[in-house]
Formats: C-alpha cells, sequence, structure tokens
C-alpha cells in the first residue's frame, strides 16, 4: 500500500448539531488515513502487508510507527521535519454519515525519489488511493510506483477516493493522471462511480467504469446496498451483511483491504466481495475506522485465513 497515513480527530454527535449550537458527544483521536487503513485490514485478514508514507519528525509520527508495528504493517516511512504528520477532521452525526476535512500533512509531500525502490519492485501487488492524485506531490511519487510495480509483474488496484475531491478537480484532469495505469482492480463507491460516469443505475455505473478503465475487474461499494463486482462480461450483487450504521467512517477502506487480502489468495472476486462485505459491516457498526477487534471479527477474520 502506498499513500497517506493521518490522524483522524474523530468527532460524533449523539444528537443533531444546529447552527451556533451544542450537544454532548465523542471526540477521540484514531489512527487513519485512506491507504494506512486499507493496509492495516489486509494485515488483520491476514496478508503481508507493506506500507509506503511519509510522517513528520513530531510525536504523532512516532505514534503511526508504533500504530503499524502493533498491527504487523511492515512501514517504509520518510520523514521530515518540514512537514507534521497528516491529520483530518472527522464529523460523524447523529445518523451515523460521516464528513471530513483533510488537512495537507506530511503525506501529501512524498517525492518520487523517495520511493523504496526495492519494497515497490519486489510487491506482488500494489495498492493505490485518489489521495495520492488530487494533488502533486504526491501524485508523481504514486504514479512512478505504480509503473514501477508493473514492470516488475506486480498487479495494481486504485480506489478512487472522494467524489467531491473528483469534482472540485474536474473528472477530465481526475481522469488523466490516472486512467492511463492500467489499473487490474477498481473499487469506487456509488458517489465515486456516478461522478465518473454520469450514471446512477449501479450496473450501468460498473460498464461506464470498465470501459474508463479497460480491462480492470470492477468493484462498486453500495454501503447499505451491499456491493457489485462486474469483470467486463457477468455482473453479481453481494447483498449487505448489515443495515446498523453507526459510523461509516473508514467502512470503504476496511472492504477494501478485506477484499484484497481474500482475492489476492482465492482469486474469487465473488467470494472476496462476500467476505468484504462483511467485515466492513461490522466496522459500520463500531466507531472509527479500526476499531479494535472483538470476539466476533477475529471469528470472521480466523475463518477467512
Amino acid at each position: 500500500m502506498l499513500g497517506d497515513f493521518a490522524w483522524d480527530v474523530l468527532i460524533r454527535t449523539n444528537s443533531e448539531l444546529l447552527r451556533g449550537g451544542d450537544t454532548f458527544g465523542e471526540v477521540m483521536l484514531t489512527p487513519g488515513g485512506s491507504a494506512a487503513n486499507v493496509a492495516v485490514w489486509a494485515s488483520r485478514c491476514g496478508t503481508p502487508t507493506r506500507f509506503v508514507g511519509k510522517i513528520g519528525r513530531d510525536r504523532f509520527g512516532q505514534l503511526a510507527q508504533e500504530d503499524l508495528e502493533r498491527e504487523r504493517v511492515v512501514a517504509h516511512l520518510v520523514e521530515t521535519e518540514a512537514h507534521s504528520t497528516g491529520s483530518v477532521a472527522v464529523f460523524v452525526d447523529h445518523t451515523g454519515q460521516r464528513s471530513m476535512v483533510s488537512g495537507h500533512g506530511a503525506d501529501f509531500y512524498l517525492m518520487p525519489s523517495e520511493l523504496p525502490a526495492d519494497a515497490v519492485a519486489s510487491a506482488a501487488h500494489l495498492h493505490l488511493t485518489a489521495w495520492s492524485f488530487f494533488t502533486d506531490p504526491p501524485r508523481s511519487a504514486a504514479r512512478t510506483a505504480a509503473r514501477m510495480a508493473r514492470s516488475a509483474g506486480a498487479t495494481v488496484s486504485f480506489d478512487p477516493g472522494s467524489f467531491q475531491m473528483i469534482q472540485e478537480m474536474g473528472v477530465s484532469n481526475f481522469l488523466a493522471v490516472c486512467a492511463d495505469l492500467d489499473f487490474d482492480i477498481v473499487l469506487p463507491n456509488k458517489e465515486e462511480g456516478q461522478v465518473l460516469t454520469g450514471e446512477t443505475n449501479p450496473a450501468e455505473i460498473a460498464e461506464g467504469l470498465t470501459k474508463i478503465f479497460p480491462g480492470a475487474l470492477v468493484v462498486l461499494k453500495l454501503d447499505a446496498e451491499g456491493a457489485l463486482v462486474h469483470d467486463g462480461e457477468r455482473t453479481t450483487m453481494i447483498p449487505p451483511a448489515t443495515n446498523n450504521l453507526v459510523d461509516a467512517t473508514g467502512a470503504g477502506d476496511s472492504f477494501a483491504g478485506a477484499f484484497l487480502a481474500h482475492h489476492l489468495d482465492s482469486r474469487s472476486p465473488i467470494e472476496a466481495a462476500r467476505f468484504a462485505t462483511k467485515v466492513s459491516a461490522w466496522v459500520i457498526e463500531h466507531i472509527g475506522a479500526r476499531p479494535s477487534p472483538d470476539g466476533r471479527l477475529r471469528t470472521l477474520l480466523s475463518a477467512q485465513r
């Protein structure tokens, strides 16, 4: 995995927050960053995982290293004094839906010259998120890593990240910097798929994405509706595992990490999507992108290994 590690300042309200008003809720500091979340979930699902990113030479950077070590993710972290370790404000409303404001931390300043070439070239698979493509840097580093991995025979997957950021960048500009990288797997959610294709029906979104990313396996995350898998010929709907939404933070990342861990081992996208749906269902019933595993999750993960 290559991309962002950031600390989430998670704010969850127990009731609707009115303009100028006050309410009780929860305020938590939790590890996050889309790429780091995917790496952790892949590791939790039993796949040996490495993470490439950039952190500040500060206390949050030290905590980031400790977090990844605790999660058994091999970290290749570039440290800098010029920028602080990334942070994100995550607002979770009383319905469980989340909104984020991302700061420009050290993770946004990864340069191609800072890539651990041996680690990237020796990977069997490389996962990238769109957060590495919205600005440059770190776009050049992500594109260089994708070419390095592909040249060494690795497969590459991509999460289009944020529908709002794609809109602000412009769809054509966004696709100009990522669609030429020949991704093997694309893992958008429905909103991202709608923005990229102009379609609203999940099956038509998947068809449109196949035209944008020729040859890619499209795995469309549909939240309460489950997921859709499209291999270019066949479309399969995967039913949801729960509708008990507490906090949507990190649901897509947990799905991606679990899907990749299962698929890279089994080569069965349908079974991988079913497994990933169960993992992400557990996540949305808890607070934060990476809740501490309980007995139910450990049983689920053990059954996959």
